[in-house]
């Protein structure tokens, strides 16, 4: 019985949408079409003015009940045909009903199935739409992001209950129908090319442009009420923003601010510098310099010697290594963020409230907060690595002995570097990863160079193997992993986990003031990095989606700046250009889309691939390995992405990450002298190589003929 209703139901309405449109009923609805009618209008209205009312109430709710086109028309047109008063009172409640129907509607042919079929991804919504789905839906009503007819049919599909709806459209429409109706009452009076310019009509006009603008002001102050209401906000800050965490984006955000002469203070338990200056970016590299001195060594013959070794002591290596840090610190330091005009303090951060910041014992009070805690490595639950005390990108430079047996737990970035670096030391180095192949962000051929790579130098790489158990028997460590149904032990004296990182967000206060967290982990922010609260901001590894040193300084422009000049302009955090680099040898650098995400994205493009054995410079330094690979839409010359694999690729990617950037495309490449002998000739050779796939053969058969008519 209740499918056969809907049927009914469902028929009625496409019924009436068919003939909508089959009889161009739509053209009833425009402006042109109600300033051509103006006159009889007025006139019947004068002499039938309940039953004109009556009707145009009656069709307004049935045009917003079926979602028709047409409703701000008619809004203008109670403007314009009954006056100000009397025009608000029928559009008011009309537009209301109108679309309480739609939502009904909706909910009753819709909201069963889509809850059956997606119910469990939709718990969250819908738990938020009972907690404050009044509030969100006046927040819709007031500022309008999508168009009415789509709130009220989404609406119909959440829990929201009917009366609600109704009473928070009603209230929430009323001011926005208010302009309309009100510029309605201009249009009507214009009746020359001087009644354009009239007083009345542009100040009409210049509320409906300002209303969205003040609408969304009065609702950021109510939300802002809503969120602040338990706290006492100080009569006086002691700061105008206070940063946690003295990592890449808490220094880049401390440093935007005391540009601008802002008083910052900048809180670090730990090392100033963070994860990059001492566990990261800046060791790591430090090691694989020295690792790739080593591999020099052995590819002697390769540069004209007949033999090349290095004696070494793995111990000497370490040091160099922190010698290196030690060298860069100075760039992070106390010393040198307090001549900035930085006030350093070192300590436990607890966040009190969203304008109080505890110390120690000393508690500051800002107008703003940015939370960039970073992130920490993360060590999975594998039965039986409690027995040990395995390795993480954290505490490996610590090591004074080179492993004889290392395992590498995690085929992605760190694991790839430090696998390679450890197994030219002399290590012998088994790496274990559970997808079917290194590097998964990247293309296959792309993780096929390296895994063949790593294999030719010596490293065992088990792909498709999951890690399940640690096993100590007695002096042997040994790790369990499934492939295929089938267990493989590998014994080893040393585990590097590194199957990635966990974001910091405890122990700060932030459980205590509910500030949200993403099913990733981070903690959830909005475009502009602001969190639950609006002063409270957040950039780096904390915040997400990404890991890496350049994306936290990029993320701490945003959110300082947000958090100081918010109240004049807010800018949204732009991910649209992120390149990133592994630093294996060859290097993989990638920015924008690769070849799969473009298949599954499907979007139709064309492959460019360019060899770097065809560059003279690559050859002559005897690093003649790898490729460029940009993709670009169908028969067009713009850079949706780009991956370079070969010598020096963390560098050479720049180009194209400056192309995409600013919308350049290969032909502009193609025509941009490049020095000879460089590497950088293999970017303009890309260009090449696609422009010769795209060559214009129409035009080219012309000039050969016109060639040989030259000749004759």
């Amino acid at each position: 019985m209740n499918r056969t209703v809907k049927l009914i139901v469902i028929s009625f309405i496409v019924l009436i949408v068919v003939l909508f449109f089959a009889f161009d009923l739509q053209e009833l609805f425009t402006l042109s079409a109600l300033k051509a009618k103006q006159g009889e209008f007025a006139t019947y209205y004068a002499e039938h003015a309940l039953f004109t009312l009556a009707l145009y109430f009656i069709i307004y709710v049935a045009v917003t009940a079926l979602s028709l086109p047409g409703a701000a028309v008619m809004t203008l047109g109670g403007g314009a045909l009954f006056g100000f008063f009397t025009g608000l009172l029928v559009v008011s409640f009309a537009s209301s009903i109108g679309a309480t129907l739609a939502f009904l509607v909706s909910r009753f042919l819709l909201r069963d199935s889509v809850q059956k079929k997606f119910g469990d991804r939709l718990v969250a919504i819908n738990e938020g739409v009972k907690k404050d789905g009044a509030f969100y839906l006046f927040t819709l009503r007031l500022v309008p992001i999508f168009p009415f007819f789509v709130i009220n049919l989404v609406m119909g599909l959440t829990p929201i209950r009917t009366l609600t709806f109704y009473l928070v459209s009603q209230a929430g429409m009323l001011a926005g129908t208010m302009v309309y109706v009100n510029a309605g009452t201009q249009l009507a009076r214009i009746d020359s090319l001087s009644g354009i310019l009239s007083p009345g009509l542009l100040l009409s006009f210049a509320l409906l442009g300002v209303f969205p603008l003040a609408a969304r002001k009065v609702t950021d102050t109510v939300k802002a009420q809503r969120i602040y209401k338990q706290f006492k906000k100080p009569k006086r800050f002691d700061y105008n923003l206070v940063v946690i965490g003295a990592g890449s984006a808490g220094l880049v955000s401390a440093y935007i601010a005391a540009a601008v002469k802002a008083k910052v203070a900048l809180i670090e338990r730990d090392k100033m510098g963070g994860d990059c200056l001492n566990t990261g970016c800046v060791p790591s590299k430090a090691l694989i310099r020295s690792a790739k001195m080593l591999s020099y060594a052995k590819r002697a013959e390769e540069f004209g010697f007949k033999k090349g070794e290095f004696e070494f002591d793995f111990k000497e290596v370490m040091e160099r290594v922190h010698r290196i840090i030690k060298t860069v610190e100075p760039h992070d330091s106390v010393e040198r963020y307090t001549g900035l005009g930085v006030e350093c303090v070192s300590g436990d951060a607890e966040i009190l409230s969203p304008f109080e910041v505890k110390v120690g014992e000393k508690v500051l009070t800002t107008k703003s907060i940015i939370i960039a805690t970073g992130a920490r490595p993360f060590v999975p639950p594998i039965r039986g690595i409690e027995q040990i005390t395995p390795l993480t990108s954290d505490t490996i430079w610590h090591l004074t002995e080179l492993p004889k047996r290392l395992v590498v737990l995690g085929g992605g970035p760190i694991g790839c570097e430090l696998a390679q670096s450890f197994a030219r030391f002399g290590s012998d180095v088994t790496q274990v990863e559970m997808a079917p192949k290194l590097m998964v962000r990247e293309d296959p051929e792309v993780a096929d160079l390296i895994t063949e790579k790593f294999q030719v130098e010596g490293i065992t790489v088990l792909t498709a193997h999951a890690a399940i158990e640690v096993r100590v028997e007695g002096e042997e460590k040994i790790l369990i992993c499934t492939h295929q149904g089938q267990e493989k032990r590998v014994v080893f004296d040393e585990i590097l986990v590194a199957v990635g990182r966990r974001p910091n967000t405890e122990d700060f206060g932030m459980e205590k003031l509910g500030i949200e967290i993403s099913p990733m982990g981070t903690i959830e922010t909005d475009p502009f990095l602001a969190t639950t609260f609006p002063n409270i901001f957040c950039a780096g590894d904390v915040a997400g989606p990404y890991q890496f040193t350049h994306t936290a300084s990029h993320q701490a422009w945003y959110a300082s700046v947000n958090a100081l000049f918010g109240v004049v302009k807010r800018f949204k955090a732009d991910y649209s250009v992120i390149p990133w680099c592994t630093y294996t040898d060859p290097e993989v650098a990638r920015v924008g889309l690769s070849e799969a995400e473009a298949k599954e994205k499907g979007i139709a493009v064309d492959i460019t691939v360019y060899e770097i054995e065809e560059v003279d410079r690559a050859i002559a330094d005897s690093e003649d390995h790898g490729f460029v690979k940009v993709i670009t839409p169908k028969g067009k010359d713009k850079i949706l992405g780009a991956t370079i694999v070969g010598h020096h690729a963390g560098d050479l990617i720049a180009e194209f990450v400056l192309a995409m950037r600013h919308g350049i495309g290969l032909n502009k490449i193609l025509g941009t002298i490049h020095i000879y002998p460089t590497l950088a000739e293999m970017v303009k050779g890309t260009a090449g190589t696609w422009k010769n796939a795209n060559k214009p053969e129409k035009a080219l058969d012309f000039l050969q003929k016109f060639h040989s008519w030259r000749r004759s």
